[in-house]
């Protein structure tokens, strides 16, 4: 092959990639998430989805795949084309958390993947069945210690969010609860609700409406401040655990390897939706803080969660095989 082959051939490879980054998207784009529907990643990526498709001027799909603490989907998402049409509702179990916890991953956090956005963070909730004798974040340490493993408490899968916040819950205060996990969200407050698990540490977003409904007791939030969707639960560190916080934090991510351009245009899509008041009141009644971010940003972010939670479930003890 000549040089001046070889030069047009690369021009050629060269217009082409530029070609289609210029025409994305021209055909329905899917978002996976990791969780069932009505979870706290759903509640987003739906909240988001018709802003995104005025945007994109393209369909957004949501396709839920819920199982292995999010890893099904975070997989499918890594094993995807890295052509802009599969992205990930990306969440701090699938993108940092999961890479201590789980003894084998088949992809890596952050190389797996093309950063997009970050969407915003949300605490969970510590929430009790009604007939759990205790009205407090101290009680229920007590009750726990006196009855240690008779306890349960439910979560929507090993190594999400909430099952490692019970974690450092059982590790600061010195207690042992039984883990129990489920499929999704929805069947582990299902069995909160019927009485088949006592305790659990919910996402905000599901769990405000059966506070208010008085269907579970919320003790406290994660977060290290109040927040205004459960103005009258205080936060777990003022309750009775001094220094306890664990937030949860959400963004899009595509397969490693998407054109710069394309990354480009998602990320200014979803920047612009969640600048949006409408999506963010939504949001924020859903107990999430909407925090956007860039590809660098939300890439950064991860960089340093990845070890600060393998510190977190190193000194939890916590691991799923």
């Amino acid at each position: 092959m000549t040089m001046r082959l070889m030069l047009a051939l690369i021009l050629a490879c060269g217009f082409t990639s530029t070609a289609w980054s210029q025409n994305f998207p021209n055909r329905a784009v899917r978002m996976l998430i990791p969780f069932t529907v009505g979870s706290a990643a759903d509640v987003i990526a739906r909240a988001m989805e018709p802003a995104l498709r005025e945007r994109l001027g393209q369909p957004v799909v949501m396709d839920n795949r819920p199982g292995a603490g999010g890893n099904i989907a975070a997989e499918l998402t890594a094993k995807s084309p890295p052509d802009g049409y599969t992205i990930f509702m990306g969440t701090i179990g699938t993108q940092a958390i999961n890479y201590s916890l789980y003894s084998k991953l088949n992809y890596h956090p952050l190389n797996s993947f093309s950063t997009i956005a970050r969407v915003g963070d949300s605490p969970n909730v510590l929430v009790l069945h009604p007939s759990l004798p205790v009205k407090s974040v101290k009680e229920l340490i007590a009750l726990a210690k006196a009855r240690p493993g008779e306890l349960n408490y439910s979560t929507s899968g090993a190594g999400t969010s909430v099952h490692l916040s019970a974690e450092l819950f059982n590790s600061m205060a010195g207690v042992k609860t039984v883990h129990v996990p489920f499929k999704g969200a929805s069947e582990a407050l299902t069995a909160l609700i019927s009485g088949q698990t006592q305790l659990q540490f919910a996402s905000v977003s599901s769990a405000i409406p059966l506070i208010k409904a008085g269907r579970l007791r919320g003790l406290g939030v994660t977060s290290p401040a109040r927040i205004a969707s459960l103005p009258d639960v205080p936060t777990i560190a003022e309750a009775g655990l001094p220094g306890y916080a664990a937030v949860a934090w959400y963004g899009i991510v595509g397969p490693a390897g998407i054109p710069a351009p394309i990354v480009a245009t998602l990320s200014k899509a979803a920047l612009d939706v969640l600048a949006q008041p409408d999506v963010i009141k939504r949001l924020n009644a859903s107990g999430v803080d909407v925090n956007p971010g860039g590809p660098e940003e939300f890439r950064k972010l991860i960089e340093a969660e990845i070890p600060k939670w393998a510190a977190v479930v190193k000194a939890s003890g916590a691991k799923v095989d």
